[in-house]
Parts: structure tokens; C-alpha cells; sequence
């Protein structure tokens, strides 16, 4: 089966002061230079969802705009779902810094089992680290004709594994992989983690 790797990059990065989260510096390399290297080694290809191509040109990787605008992170599933190369599209955000090239490996293994293979870490389904088959399109289209952005709302309709986030993360901490940089608290967070996890 063929995945396309996701990198959703389509955020306003409000609680970061507005600046994009994924170009910040962290351990040498921006935080999505950082994603889209743990994500490469496990999908076919790779694009970016986002609606300032121009901050991302420098990466040379295709991109595509959101179909529906301002239909939060569905939307963005959604946008790079459709314009997937696969039958399959591998999600990130470009917000976690600690994604594990073999953790996306395990996951992108699964992908043929259902429509949605999503990590569970606790309570929290890791939705933007999720593998989508192109089936769940019309249902998520649906939804956001409907206006009704949340992502699990869709999931009633499709096929789900839950898959727990031990079985992935033999040998990381879950808790860092699935991790995301969302406002200056975190970002510091994640620089004094780097040392240790790179």
C-alpha cells in the first residue's frame, strides 16, 4: 500500500505570538525540518498542507492549500488526504519536534487494518500523528460541509484501530514523541529535552 506523508503546517500559531511555530529553531534544525526527517523514512512521499506556501518553499516538497479555509485541523486532514499520491495519507502536525522515524514505521505497518490507525496515549487519541485511507474522505467532507470541525466526529462512520502508544514507542518515552510545541512554555520545555532525546 501506498502512504503519502502529511505535514499540516496550516495553524495561526496564535499561542506562539503569531510566529510559525514549525520554523523555530530547535537542536540546529526547525521544528518541521525536524518532522518531515522522522516522517520520510516511513511513507512513499511527502507533501505539506498550508496556506503560506512561501514560508515553506525552501523545503522543495509539493504543497497544497486548504480546500475548506478555517475548518481547523479537520480541514487540513481533509486538504492533504485528497491531494495524497497514496491510498493512504501518514498526518503529523508540524508542531511536534520528537516524532520517531520508527514509531511512523509501526504505524504506517497498520495501514491496510482499517480507515483511521490512531495512537492512543492515556485518554488523548493522537489524531494529528493518525493514518487516514482515502475512504474516510466523503465522511469528512460531510462534516465540514456541515461545519462541525471536531476529527473523532467522523470516526463513527469509518473503520478505527486504536493502537496504544506503548506498542509504537518501544523505546521512547510516548509522552516526548507525541509531544507538541504550542506556546513559548512548551517551546522551552522542548529545548531542555533535545540534549537528551537527539
Amino acid at each position: 500500500m501506498r502512504v503519502t506523508g502529511v505535514i499540516q503546517a496550516g495553524g495561526k500559531s496564535t499561542r506562539m505570538g503569531g510566529q510559525p511555530k514549525a520554523l523555530l529553531p530547535l537542536g540546529g534544525r526547525r521544528i518541521i525540518e525536524r518532522a518531515i526527517d522522522a516522517v520520510a523514512p516511513a511513507v512513499d512521499d511527502l507533501l505539506i498542507v498550508t496556506n503560506t506556501p512561501g514560508l515553506y518553499a525552501f523545503l522543495g516538497l509539493p504543497m497544497v492549500p486548504d480546500v475548506y479555509p478555517d475548518s481547523g485541523s479537520l480541514g487540513g486532514i481533509y486538504s492533504g488526504l485528497k491531494a495524497a499520491t497514496g491510498e493512504s495519507a501518514l498526518t503529523v502536525a508540524c508542531d511536534m519536534p520528537f516524532l520517531d522515524p520508527d514509531v511512523a514505521r509501526r504505524l504506517v505497518a497498520r495501514a491496510g487494518e482499517a480507515d483511521v490507525v490512531v495512537p492512543r496515549l492515556g485518554d488523548q487519541l493522537q489524531t494529528l500523528h493518525a493514518v487516514y485511507a482515502k475512504t474516510c474522505l466523503p465522511h469528512i467532507e460531510a462534516r465540514l460541509l456541515a461545519g462541525r470541525f471536531k476529527i473523532v466526529g467522523f470516526f463513527d462512520d469509518v473503520r478505527v484501530i486504536e493502537v496504544h502508544a506503548t506498542e509504537l514507542c518501544h523505546d521512547r518515552d510516548p509522552a516526548v514523541v507525541f509531544m507538541n510545541v504550542n506556546t513559548p512554555e512548551e517551546l522551552e520545555h522542548a529545548r531542555r529535552l533535545v540534549a537528551e532525546v537527539d
